[in-house]
């Protein structure tokens, strides 16, 4: 017997599960429905003369349309007004990809003509030029930062403190002074340049490339100890634009070592005769480094070391500095030797020792 809403002559044979799954494929949802672009007129509609039987429906909901179309204009212009915004404000800027170039350094040694004054640190610096010289790394002052074409306030400040923490960590910290150290300098340098610093302490040379005291100041220990561990400094930071990748920092500072012999004890005397041989004397060291900086360089608080120029003195012309510095201390005087003698028929590179004469201004005055 049929059920209700069946055939009268029941399910048709070879449809299992009856007529509806015949037609279950093409039975459209509600979603569908609305999404229909042709919608058919009510029956009311069609009794019209000439009225068609269907009719097109807008793309957009009469209510959600014209928000949405609103919604995606507002879009498309807020993305494009932030864009412009951020390249007005920081416009797009290549990073410099080239690699750091290797140090070029000269060591002048600073000859005097009379020997050299010795006494007690604070009397030899209140009567010597580095009287009125600020203490340790408050003598490296800091100039006000403004904002380059290619480089904005807080970059060039970040440039200036990288500098000044390499001039704190090579030319007045006691363990770098003493030669224990190399390693608190290291840290501060481009990548690129540690090979070569890493040869420059382990074969130091004369040749402009590879000394130590190139990259920091520091004495033999065997020879010349700290007869005070506060240096005085002076001296300038100042700083340029070279281009839209690099920015460069130049410094010029004058340091002022009180300096004794290394184990010398109150009893002995000088080889000058009246002075005791553990009678501080003054060393100054005139440092002048130049510093370039890429936006790696200012991120990760690293420097590239261009050109340092170091002169250094009471030192005897024939000293050899390229490892460390080699103050003449209190009561010694420079030899007549002059500097090692130069062969202009050597082949490779030329190079002529330096040496200059130390003012007898600089030194304490009696």
């Amino acid at each position: 017997m049929a059920g209700r809403g069946d055939p009268p002559e029941g399910t048709p044979e070879g449809l299992p599960g009856g007529g509806e799954d015949e037609y279950r494929s093409v039975v459209f949802d509600e979603s569908f429905v609305r999404a229909a672009r042709l919608q058919e007129f009510s029956a009311q509609e069609r009794m019209g003369d000439h009225a068609r039987a269907v009719r097109s429906r807008p793309a957009w909901g009469p209510r959600t349309g014209p928000k949405q179309a609103l919604l995606l204009v507002l879009l498309i212009a807020l993305a494009f007004g932030t864009a412009i915004y951020m390249g007005v404000r920081q416009p797009y800027r290549p990073s410099s990809s080239r690699p750091a170039e290797a140090l070029r350094s000269t060591v002048i040694p600073l000859a005097p003509k009379d020997p050299v004054p010795g006494g007690d640190p604070a009397e030899l610096y209140a009567r010597s030029p580095a009287a009125q010289f600020r203490t340790g790394a408050a003598g490296i002052t800091l100039p006000g930062a403004t904002r380059t074409e290619n480089f904005s306030e807080s970059q060039v400040m970040t440039a200036l403190t990288i500098a000044k923490d390499y001039l704190v960590e090579s030319s007045l910290d006691p363990d770098v002074l003493s030669g224990a150290v190399s390693r608190p300098v290291r840290v501060l340098l481009d990548p690129d340049q540690l090979e070569q610093f890493d040869r420059s302490f382990d074969a130091p040379a004369d040749d402009g490339r590879h000394a130590a005291t190139g990259w920091l100041v520091r004495f033999d220990p065997a020879k010349v100890a700290l007869a005070e561990p506060e240096v005085r400094v002076q001296g300038t930071l100042r700083y340029h634009d070279a281009g839209p990748g690099s920015l460069e920092v130049i410094s010029d500072h004058t340091f002022a070592y009180a300096l004794r012999p290394a184990g010398a004890g109150a009893d002995a005397t000088a080889s000058a005769g009246d002075q005791s041989a553990d009678d501080a004397s003054l060393f100054t060291v005139r440092r002048e480094l130049h510093f370039r900086f890429d936006r790696d360089d200012l991120r990760t608080h690293r420097a590239e070391l261009l050109f340092s120029y170091l002169q250094a003195g009471p030192m005897a012309c024939s000293a050899n500095a390229a490892g460390s510095l080699q103050p003449l201390l209190a009561g010694q005087r420079a030899t007549a030797d002059g500097p090692a003698g130069t062969d202009p028929y050597e082949t490779g590179r030329a190079a002529a020792p330096l040496c200059g004469a130390l003012a007898p201004s600089v030194q304490p005055s009696p």
